[in-house]
C-alpha cells in the first residue's frame, strides 16, 4: 500500500489514523506492518464496507474535510472501498540494523546465507554491494549501467540489501551503511 507524502504527515501528526482504499482484494492484512519514509506503521484493521457506512467521522479520520471529498478521492478506482485504521508503530527497524557496524560470526553468517538465496539464480549481491561501496552517491542509472543492468531490477535488489540493513538511500544515490561495510570487508576481495 503507498501512502502518499501528505498522508504520511498525518500520520506522523496524529491527525490521520485510518485509510481508505478501493481494492479488488486488500494489499494489507489486520495485525501486519508497514515500512514508510515515516517510519513503521501498525495495520490494526482492514474492513470491507460500503459507501453508504463510510461517514464523516471516516472521511476526517482519513484526512479529508468532508465525506464526498473522500469519496471523490476514490471515485474511478475499482474494486470494494475499505477502511484501514493504522498508526505509527515506531521507528523503520532497518535504521538500527543499518548502524550496526560490528558483525557477530552467526550475524555474518546468516548475512551470507541470506545473500547466497538472493544469488540463487544470478550472482548480483556482492558485486552490487562493491560498486555502492566504490561508488557511494551516484545515480541508480549509472550504478545499473556500470553493471550492465536495468536501472528497475537493480533497484528491486538494491532495497533487498537495504531491508538487510547493508545499504542506505541518499537523496542521489545509495551507500553502504556501517553493516553493509562490516559485512563486505569479511567478504574479502573478489568474493
Amino acid at each position: 500500500m503507498l501512502l502518499d507524502r501528505r498522508t504520511l504527515q498525518g500520520i506522523a501528526e496524529g491527525n490521520i489514523t485510518q485509510v481508505l482504499r478501493r481494492w479488488r482484494r486488500p494489499s494489507v492484512k489486520s495485525g501486519g506492518t508497514l515500512l514508510t519514509a515515516i517510519g513503521q506503521l501498525a495495520i490494526d484493521a482492514v474492513q470491507r464496507i460500503t459507501e453508504d457506512q463510510l461517514d464523516a467521522a471516516d472521511a476526517r479520520a482519513a484526512g479529508f474535510e468532508t465525506r464526498e471529498a473522500a469519496l471523490a478521492a476514490l471515485t474511478g478506482r475499482e474494486g470494494s472501498l475499505y477502511r484501514i485504521r493504522i498508526c505509527l508503530a515506531g521507528p523503520d527497524p532497518r535504521e538500527a540494523l543499518r548502524f550496526a557496524g560490528e558483525l557477530t560470526e552467526v550475524e555474518t553468517s546468516e548475512l551470507i546465507a541470506r545473500l547466497g538465496r538472493f544469488d540463487a539464480r544470478r550472482r548480483w549481491t556482492h558485486v552490487t554491494l562493491r560498486v555502492i561501496a566504490t561508488h557511494p552517491g551516484r545515480r541508480a542509472l549509472e550504478l545499473a549501467a556500470l553493471l550492465g543492468r536495468d536501472v528497475l531490477p537493480f533497484k528491486q535488489d538494491v532495497r533487498k540489501l537495504k531491508a538487510l540493513g547493508l545499504t542506505e538511500s541518499l537523496d542521489v544515490g545509495y551507500r553502504l551503511s556501517p553493516r553493509g561495510e562490516a559485512l563486505l570487508s569479511r567478504l574479502g576481495p573478489g568474493s
